[in-house]
């Protein structure tokens, strides 16, 4: 039993309407914000525009914190809205050069920017050199900054909204104490594929100005050619730049298939949002899972008292 209150404030004016079943939460590891969905049933009190804020606590434990973009009305009044965290203002486009500079600076160079609200940001530890970003949005240019992270040290950090303030974490420190297998998740989805994200021969490549040659740095698997045939990732990159050290990283990260596991209706746990990580304990046929698997999207969905999530996972074998 799920006991959902959500509040909209509108100035000095705080209303907590009457909201009609089959309220979602939606959260995604990259690139997106958080969303709240629910629908209100228009009376003569309650009064909010786009850009108020909502809130929204689920058994007295605050979950959301975000603002209205969207309403929607009907004849019978019933108003749908849409509400987005903090991270909605991330997908603003922006051109901007930096050096010398890691993705959590990059992340607080960008909030003050934009004069977003901060809560914890981790150390990411490497220093990019040099970066230039030409028209692309703010999550373009955090994600770039997290993904040369990733290549260099092998971290995988993720961005979200807090309640209200954006927060950095290593997904190492987002493990829940909580295990999905076949009596906890009413069904689940399961796709292997080479289509997406898969190489199996990297080629990097910069124009070296002193010469006037084009210097290539080329890796392949050849076992996993013969499989798939060839499966090519190129690239521009700087000059300064170690590409054989790149292109190893790259064919590392790439050369495997892509395996995607999708959880149905599994019992409802505020704490999962994407980039959190819990025990899945599942045989899937060609594989069996039995370890810590990655949230990268979340939707919990809340109706009738009852709470349930629809998951997509990643880790291990799994990306």
């Amino acid at each position: 039993m799920a006991s959902v209150q959500i509040i909209v404030q509108n100035g000095e004016k705080v209303f907590e309407p009457v909201v009609e079943e089959g309220i979602t939460w939606e959260t995604e590891r990259k690139g997106v914000p958080g969303k709240l969905t629910f629908n209100v049933l228009k009376d003569d009190v309650i009064d909010f525009t786009e850009g108020n804020t909502v809130k929204m606590a689920v058994d007295s434990k605050n979950v959301f914190y975000g603002y209205v973009f969207t309403k929607k009305r009907d004849k019978d009044g019933i108003i749908s809205v849409t509400a987005y965290d903090q991270l909605r203002y991330l997908k603003n486009k922006d051109a901007l050069w930096y050096i010398n500079k890691s993705a959590a600076d990059v992340v607080k160079m960008l909030a003050a920017d934009f004069k977003l609200k901060v809560g914890e940001i981790e150390d990411t530890v490497y220093v990019i050199p040099k970066r230039t970003e030409e028209n692309v949005t703010l999550f373009d240019i955090i994600q770039n900054a997290l993904d040369l992270t990733l290549l260099n040290k092998k971290k995988l950090y993720v961005l979200y909204d807090d309640f209200g303030q954006l927060t950095l974490k290593d997904v190492e420190s987002m493990k829940l104490d909580l295990l999905i297998d076949g009596d906890t998740a009413e069904n689940y989805s399961y796709t292997s594929s080479i289509d997406n994200s898969t190489y199996n021969r990297i080629r990097l490549y910069y124009d070296n100005k002193d010469t006037g040659k084009r210097e290539l740095y080329i890796t392949l698997d050849s076992s996993t050619q013969l499989q798939w045939g060839i499966l090519q990732y190129c690239e521009s990159i700087e000059e300064k730049c170690n590409g054989k050290a790149k292109a190893d990283a790259l064919l590392q990260l790439y050369n495997r298939k892509t395996r995607n596991l999708a959880i149905n209706n599994a019992f409802g746990d505020i704490r999962v949002k994407a980039g959190t990580s819990i025990g899945v304990q599942l045989d899937l046929g060609d594989i069996a899972v039995n370890n810590y698997m990655l949230v990268e999207k979340a939707k919990h969905v809340f109706n009738n008292k009852e709470h349930l999530m629809n998951l997509t996972l990643r880790g291990g074998d799994f990306v």
